[in-house]
């Protein structure tokens, strides 16, 4: 079976890496992290992401960025922001968006 690959954005290392262990928790899915946008952008070109994850401390104009990117290199990605809430939240949130 083939994993799903989530790029998770967040600019705070330990909650980039909670989430990131809570993503790759579930056997389907890929966490892949990146902390800034050049990596996350170099990520994206680089794997077959399905759903980005944008996780909290990232400014307004880096998001509006990065939306557009993703758009525009696939319009069909999935971009959820996730701004806490726990492991339960978390899964329900990727959960309903790849529906």
């Amino acid at each position: 079976m083939e994993k799903i690959e989530i790029l998770i954005i967040c600019r705070h290392t330990e909650i980039l890496q909670t989430i990131t262990r809570l993503v790759n928790n579930n056997q389907s899915w890929q966490g892949i992290p990146a902390q800034t946008d050049e990596e996350a952008m170099a990520i994206f070109d680089t794997n077959t992401i399905k759903l980005v994850l944008l996780g909290s401390g990232i400014e307004q104009q880096s998001e509006i960025n990065l939306f557009t990117y993703f758009k525009t290199k696939n319009p069909e990605i999935i971009i959820v922001q996730h701004y806490g809430g726990g492991s339960g939240l978390l899964a329900a949130e990727i959960y309903e968006a790849l529906k």
